[in-house]
């Protein structure tokens, strides 16, 4: 736990933040009521990161002990009911904020396995799970097909930030600092021009001549 350090919690609370508005706006799209909006905010929000915190030890998760994590998924739900109109002309801003979570805790995912003594692996996998776990529970509380069973690059995005962060830590070449900020830039950059372009994974399909 001493490896984590100011930044780990500054981007894991943004990161809550912007899921939480992800998860708030497809629950308003979706024309649920308040409770709905904030549940599925918060589900979004630490969905993946309780899911972590089990697996590495971390018990109970932080994201049902420590208040602020609750404190910032209610405060981004409101956000996003209060200025719906200015949050809607952003272009698509679901896909939009959940790229900018995804990219921040697949890295705070790594940082916080490996702060716990696990290996690589682990600590690739769990950033992983950190990163897309929020969001399909969300897909799946609103009866959507999740993302990562697509053929979008969602997962492996996560998959490459996560690496960067262990791969940093391993060669010790740049500060840690650096690492997370060279890891942000290259997973968040990854998703948006994947979507920009419509970069896909191959999807195979059963051919059907009629």
């Amino acid at each position: 736990m001493d490896k984590l350090h100011t930044l780990y919690y500054f981007l894991d609370l943004a990161g809550t933040f912007v899921f939480a508005v992800s998860g708030a706006t497809a629950a308003k799209q979706r024309g649920l009521d308040l409770f709905g909006i904030c549940a599925i905010a918060f589900t979004v929000a630490c969905g993946g990161g309780i899911v972590r915190d089990l697996c590495i030890g971390a018990i109970p998760p932080a994201g049902l002990t420590n208040w602020y994590y609750l404190v910032a998924a209610i405060i981004a739900a409101g956000i996003t009911i209060g200025l719906y109109p200015f949050v809607q002309r952003l272009n698509q801003p679901v896909i939009f904020f959940d790229a900018l979570g995804l990219s921040l805790f697949a890295i705070t995912g790594a940082q916080k396995s490996l702060a716990y003594g696990h290996n690589a692996e682990v600590a690739v996998l769990l950033g992983i799970t950190t990163a897309v776990g929020g969001g399909v529970l969300r897909d799946i509380l609103l009866n959507r097909i999740p993302v990562i069973l697509e053929k979008e690059i969602y997962a492996s995005a996560a998959l490459i930030g996560a690496l960067i962060v262990v791969l940093g830590n391993h060669l010790k070449w740049i500060s840690s600092d650096w690492v997370t900020i060279i890891a942000l830039i290259v997973c968040f950059g990854l998703r948006l021009l994947a979507l920009r372009y419509h970069w896909n994974l191959p999807v195979y399909s059963n051919d059907k001549t009629e």
